[in-house]
């Protein structure tokens, strides 16, 4: 018993089931609740930065192949592109056959909700994916990492590890200082996910308490859509992905099963992305690999976002009777490509995509984003986990297309158990 009470996940499983009951039964602690989720994702948060940077030039540092860097990064972002494009597919799909949007009937909008929808409206017009392009380059290095902006420190950190490179011999003290930096803030990290607990705990009791269960009644159809459609992309798309790669979705889950309990307490994936760099590597994929796909995933790969958003845009226009041609569903397939990457890395980004969105297409009312807020709490835990889980596959798919994958370390990690 002492030793499943001291086991990480178990701990995480528990305190979600009790912020879910204090978030039912005390809704007045949502405010200090909230507190203590953010303050949990702020100690992750100030990891995240310095941790990139530090794997992201050891692994550039010790490839000495800048051609193989390219050739990485190209086929990380060749792979993004073809399961997001699935993601959305599938999510259009499902929303004509489930049509969750029929029989809906809307309420008026609370002041406190117009509010909200004002601001990602704003958020909106101030979005252009051409921007995105040219944001990834910092104007000043430092600014990138004080801001914890994960492409800008990406970019940097490139750069910085093949300028490493070149210097030879004469830069391996440096590599040798940044590689104990780096295991001096893994240990930081260990040490901060000791309190992963509390931080679910925090953040199931405030989206309980916050918008509680009974805003889920209206919306129960959508949200078993979307719930639905992220459990079909992961165990039917992904899994053929890990048939074809030869290897266990199943085991690959219950190795992060730890990472999947804190997105779920949390509902955001950036608590996980140090933990997740780390795991696999331990999993059998090279740090270089690892360091390069895992943070541009971040950005590139948001499977789970995309899925929720194509859904989104059927569920309003089914909402208000709006009928949409193949040709438009089609359109709205090739906008969501594009700007499900504008808002990369920014807050309550899936509503700003989704604003911008309906503005491109001009055919669905932009006010109609409102009915989505009460749940969207509740979407972004499927949107997080589906997002997390494929970014670690696509670290594993592209380490074998390199073979860079060790199957020793991935069977000691499936079987910690065997000498």
């Amino acid at each position: 018993m002492k030793r499943l009470f001291s086991n990480l996940t178990f701990q995480v499983l528990l305190a979600i089931v009790l912020g879910v009951l204090v978030g039912i039964y005390f809704k007045s602690f949502a405010p200090t609740a909230k507190d203590i989720s953010d303050t949990f994702i702020k100690m992750i948060t100030m990891l995240i930065a310095p941790i990139i940077f530090c794997v992201i030039v050891l692994g550039i540092a010790n490839m000495n192949d800048m051609k193989k860097v390219g050739r990485v990064g190209g086929k990380a972002i060749l792979y993004f592109e073809i399961v997001t494009t699935f993601a959305l597919l599938l999510g259009v799909v499902l929303a004509n056959v489930l049509r969750p949007g029929d029989g809906m009937v809307v309420k008026a909008v609370s002041a406190a909700q117009n509010i909200k929808l004002a601001g990602y409206e704003k958020q909106a017009t101030q979005m252009h994916w051409g921007d995105f392009f040219t944001h990834i380059i910092p104007g000043n290095a430092f600014k990138a990492f004080t801001d914890g902006d994960i492409l800008q420190i990406l970019f940097f950190a490139i750069l910085f590890g093949y300028g490493l490179s070149k210097l030879g011999e004469e830069g391996k003290g440096v590599v040798r200082g940044i590689d104990k930096i780096s295991k001096v803030l893994f240990n930081i990290m260990g040490v901060v996910m000791r309190v992963a607990p509390i931080g679910a705990f925090g953040g199931m009791a405030y989206t309980v308490g916050t918008y509680g269960l009974s805003t889920l009644v209206p919306m129960l159809k959508l949200l078993g859509a979307v719930y639905l459609a992220m459990l079909i992309f992961i165990f039917v798309v992904l899994n053929i992905i890990c048939f074809i790669y030869k290897i266990s979705l199943w085991q690959y889950l219950k190795y992060i099963r730890q990472e999947i309990f804190i997105v779920l307490g949390t509902s955001s994936s950036e608590p996980v992305l140090p933990a997740m760099m780390q795991k696999m590597e331990r999993f059998g994929c090279a740090k270089s690999v690892v360091g390069l796909v895992i943070p541009t995933g971040y950005s590139f790969n948001l499977d789970g976002t995309t899925i929720y958003l194509s859904m989104s845009v059927i569920f309003l226009a089914q909402v208000f009777h709006i009928p949409l041609s193949l040709g438009q569903q089609l359109t709205i397939i090739g906008i969501l490509m594009i700007t499900s990457k504008g808002a990369a890395g920014v807050t309550g980004s899936g509503f700003i995509v989704l604003a911008s969105t309906l503005t491109a297409i001009k055919i669905i009312p932009l006010e109609s984003v409102a009915i989505l807020l009460g749940v969207d709490r509740f979407m972004s835990l499927a949107r997080a986990l589906t997002n997390v889980i494929g970014n670690g596959l696509a670290s594993v798919v592209i380490a074998k297309s390199e073979k860079e994958f060790d199957e020793a370390k991935y069977q000691k990690a499936i079987n910690p158990l065997t000498p």
